[in-house]
């Protein structure tokens, strides 16, 4: 395979000129042929599908008590703007006609295996994001289709008539760039960014809409004078350095539409968890210890299930005024043992008390995973920004 980089002059600023085109403007000197296709609002539209008195409502998935999130919303329900994480208290506020349904993830599961189904009609190179996302490499065209645009509309098709359930899709030369696309036509839309038309459709966007850049690393970058890609893409490597360390590089490379990575059908686990959130918080150490023995039961299990190995325990609380903190440790191997795990979590537990405020959540999870490349352990396939 040529590399993209050394393949796609435009990215090395080498040429004014796109590279050649195939019959639907798609280069034809090697640059991949991505597909990210993206379910619209999959939960709550699954929901909607299976109960008809939903449809056209305003809908959320989760609890609606005093703690419930929301974990998905319907298109009807965002118009209100009610998102995905938001309490459902907030989210009721904002809609007061809101219908809150309980999550059945054994539908959703099916679901999702029927859209990967249709997935590997097209293709072998598939690399799964969660149940509802994914992303396709679909250079080799083993049906002879002839256009990756035309093989995700023929995609979004089939999902609909067998799952009466849309998708969009976003069609680029890498990663990236059809992840940004699939967003924007949303829902049941698509959207290609051809060879040459990376850079300036990234320079149009708000940093917001990068993967990974949250709302307070977009807040950071505001202050700093950037606001768009184009602003991101006007400053050197030394400055992104020196105010995001790490994250430099894919900020750097990112605002120039830049993305080297491949679709991977094998992609590794980065992590196991589990979280719960309390009826009441809790103030009490003894009593966090004794919750945090029920987490450990159901990580653990998690992690024997899928036959994980990893190195690192993440311990994550979320205080009453909802701040977030984070604790970790890793061992010098792999944690073959739930009481080795249990004593780490406790450990990290015992870290954080006397507590300065009560919990209202507490999480666990395990990392740093086997098989996992050093790149990966330092950057992660899909890098978060975290700038407190």
């Amino acid at each position: 395979m040529v590399p993209l980089l050394i393949s796609n002059p435009y990215l090395l600023g080498m040429a004014n000129e796109a590279p050649a085109k195939d019959e639907d403007g798609e280069a034809g000197d090697g640059l991949r042929k991505i597909i990210h296709v993206d379910m619209d609002a999959f939960f709550a539209s699954v929901e909607q599908r299976d109960n008809p008195e939903l449809r056209g409502k305003p809908v959320a998935v989760g609890g609606s008590g005093g703690r419930g999130v929301v974990a998905a919303a319907s298109y009807e329900a965002r118009k209100f703007g009610v998102r995905s994480a938001m309490p459902s208290v907030t989210a009721k506020r904002l809609c007061p006609d809101l219908i809150f349904v309980r999550h059945r993830f054994d539908a959703y599961k099916e679901a999702s295996r029927q859209i990967r189904a249709i997935f590997a009609h097209y293709t072998p190179h598939i690399e799964p994001l969660s149940l509802d996302e994914a992303y396709l490499d679909v250079t080799d065209d083993l049906l002879g289709i002839g256009s990756a645009t035309r093989i995700a509309e023929l995609i979004r098709q089939e999902i609909k008539a067998k799952t009466k359930l849309t998708a969009s899709a976003g069609v680029s030369y890498n990663k990236f760039l059809a992840k940004l696309a699939s967003d924007q036509n949303k829902p049941d839309g698509l959207c290609v960014i051809r060879p040459g038309q990376g850079a300036d459709f990234v320079a149009n966007l708000p940093v917001r809409r990068f993967h990974g850049v949250g709302p307070k690393g977009a807040e950071k970058m505001a202050k700093l004078g950037i606001q768009t890609g184009a602003d991101l893409a006007a400053k050197d490597i030394e400055f992104l350095r020196q105010h995001f360390g790490s994250f430099a590089g894919y900020l750097y490379r990112a605002a120039r539409g830049i993305d080297l990575r491949r679709v991977s059908a094998h992609r590794s686990r980065k992590s196991v968890s589990g979280e719960r959130t309390f009826n009441e918080d809790i103030s009490s150490g003894q009593r966090l210890r004794e919750v945090l023995d029920d987490i450990v039961d159901t990580v653990w299990r998690r992690i024997e299930k899928s036959k994980s190995r990893g190195r690192t325990v993440t311990l994550k609380m979320r205080y009453s005024d909802f701040r977030l903190i984070t604790r970790s440790r890793s061992a010098g191997h792999y944690i073959e043992d739930k009481k080795q795990f249990a004593r780490l979590a406790s450990e990290l537990l015992d870290q954080t008390l006397p507590l300065p405020l009560p919990i209202r959540l507490m999480g666990l999870g395990l990392s740093n995973m086997e098989g996992e490349s050093s790149s990966e352990k330092a950057k992660g396939d899909d890098p978060q920004l975290s700038l407190l």
